[in-house]
């Protein structure tokens, strides 16, 4: 009997560990940003990038915010071990009708740029 609870017990702090990860922004990730017109010559595509927070258990948390917020930080994170500082042309694939209703994992995918301070 004692097992079982044991047992039972790991698999409940697991989930609930499960439900509070979050992408937090690293401080190389908190030098790239965000941009809405391609960056020009002076800069170098690195590559694409994608970003990703997963929904199981916690859910959107009420809305997307959440959500998105770290799957916007995975991205960043990523595009700065990538070696890049800027991010452009950034897509949700994830987010539809379905991601309304059922958690589902949300994903950020976008071109990494390395421009010019």
């Amino acid at each position: 009997m004692r097992v079982k609870v044991s047992a039972g017990m790991v698999v409940a702090a697991l989930l609930l560990a499960g439900c509070s990860s979050s992408n937090q922004l690293t401080a190389a990730g908190q030098g790239v940003r965000f941009v809405e017109e391609k960056p020009g010559a002076a800069c170098q595509l690195v590559g694409t990038a994608t970003g990703e927070q997963s929904n199981w258990l916690s859910g959107q948390q009420g809305d997307e915010g959440g959500s998105m917020r770290g799957a916007a930080n995975d991205l960043r994170n990523q595009a700065a071990q990538m070696g890049g500082n800027v991010i452009y042309g950034v897509s949700s694939p994830t987010q539809n009708l379905l991601s309304s209703f059922v958690p589902t994992a949300s994903k950020m995918t976008g071109q990494v740029y390395k421009c010019p301070n």
